[in-house]
């Protein structure tokens, strides 16, 4: 799986599944602009709710455990999560200082979802030692994840301690390699594909991750 040559994530002009600023004119344009609707702040809003829409379209349907062979529990979801995040957070920051602003968006927006969850999961006590908590652990696997990008066992290491590791042990062991190693190949190649994706469909949120829907643990293809 996964082996396929990296291509543009960016979805086609004629999508139904893309999403577009609402176009107005005349007087409800007029009162929309003096409401700040079309300022730099609010445009920022809308494109990083449209990229997290993408990051939880991939990473709550049941595709993605199922290729992976994983549990669908409360630390497997934050851990692809997190994963996805770092995704679209290295693809912004290639765009600069315009890119790194919107990426803060992003994060915004992610910690408020990620604190509902941990509510829906029953955390309501003690809630922002929790949320303090998955913030390190989330900076620690963006570091993580940066730092092992250039070398396939590292990031291959690293997949496996964050995403599948229950026991502590630093390497996965040989009956679970090969989901690991599948996962590892698949953020290889959706980095380049984000890579590959152009300014106006990454900020915009017009692209969707590699679809896993026909995609099965022993499915020879991508």
């Amino acid at each position: 799986m996964f082996w396929s040559k990296p291509c543009s994530l960016a979805l086609a002009t004629d999508s139904p599944n893309r999403i577009e600023d609402p176009q107005y004119e005349g007087v409800k344009r007029f009162i929309l602009k003096l409401m700040l609707f079309y300022s730099k702040q609010s445009q920022f809003i809308r494109w990083a709710n449209a990229i997290y829409h993408r990051v939880i379209y991939q990473v709550d349907r049941p595709a993605i455990y199922d290729v992976f062979s994983l549990e669908q529990t409360f630390k497997t979801t934050f851990s692809l999560l997190v994963l996805h995040m770092w995704l679209c957070l290295r693809r912004l920051k290639e765009e600069g200082k315009e890119g790194v602003e919107l990426g803060q968006y992003l994060y915004e927006i992610y910690n408020h979802d990620l604190e509902l969850r941990v509510s829906k999961a029953g955390v309501n006590l003690l809630l922002s030692k929790w949320m303090k908590e998955l913030e390190k652990i989330f900076y620690g696997n963006i570091v993580a994840y940066d730092a092992a990008m250039g070398k396939q066992d590292d990031l291959q290491n690293v997949i496996w301690r964050n995403v599948f590791s229950d026991d502590g042990a630093s390497k996965p062991s040989e009956g679970a390699l090969l989901p690991v190693q599948a996962l590892t190949r698949y953020i290889r190649r959706e980095a380049s594909c984000l890579s590959l994706t152009d300014k106006e469909a990454i900020f915009s949120g017009n692209f969707m991750f590699t679809s896993l829907e026909d995609t099965g643990p022993d499915t020879p293809k991508k």
